[in-house]
């Protein structure tokens, strides 16, 4: 009697698991050696896969780290949502909001994309690519804010006081690349939320 062989992996399956590990490789390789040393040849090595299939899914390094980074961001705001509620069945707190940002701001993702946007500054070519991605998370980024504070964007003030917040949190993570900033980052934070509630009516 021979062994029943093993169901064999659906090739679509193996092809969006090799993606997906290459896109989680390049926001690694993005965080951990910046542009100049994302290649697409690293990115595949990092991920386990040949650099002919990494180029069967992405043609061009700018190509990858864009889609990298557009992927990141839709995991990062989806955990985000996860986060928010399963805050015990409550409405969470601005001080639960503000903290949350904080980490989106100072995660590997985040590292991966300034590193993306600074390349982006210099190059006209990437550029045109990082800015339609750019405006789209940060619309989402402020959609969920919004969202979660529980707030009225057509009063007068609310969606300048959101946006002043997601300023305020991409400016504390920019200081956190270089130094561990985590105690001052969350004294201005808790500080912030008091002030936002002020500002909000909350």
């Amino acid at each position: 009697m021979t062994a029943q062989a093993l169901p064999r992996e659906p090739q679509q399956d193996r092809s969006r698991a090799t993606r997906q590990r290459l896109l989680e490789a390049a926001i690694d390789c993005l965080a951990s050696v910046g542009w100049a040393g994302t290649t697409v040849a690293v990115v595949a090595e990092r991920a386990g896969v040949s650099r002919g299939a990494a180029q069967h899914h992405f043609r061009t390094r700018e190509e990858l780290v864009t889609a990298a980074v557009d992927y990141g961001s839709e995991v990062r705001m989806a955990q985000m949502r996860e986060h928010l509620d399963g805050l015990a069945g409550r409405r969470p707190s601005t001080r639960d909001i503000v903290a949350v940002l904080g980490e989106m701001y100072t995660s590997p993702l985040f590292r991966a994309a300034l590193q993306l946007w600074v390349a982006a500054s210099s190059d006209e070519q990437l550029r045109e690519q990082v800015l339609p991605l750019e405006a789209r998370v940060g619309r989402e980024a402020h959609r969920l804010t919004v969202e979660a504070l529980g707030v009225d964007e057509s009063v007068p003030g609310v969606r300048e006081t959101v946006q002043a917040t997601l300023d305020l949190v991409r400016g504390l993570g920019l200081a956190d690349l270089l130094t561990d900033d985590s105690a001052r980052r969350t004294r201005l934070l808790h500080q912030w939320a008091t002030t936002l509630d002020q500002a909000l009516g909350r």
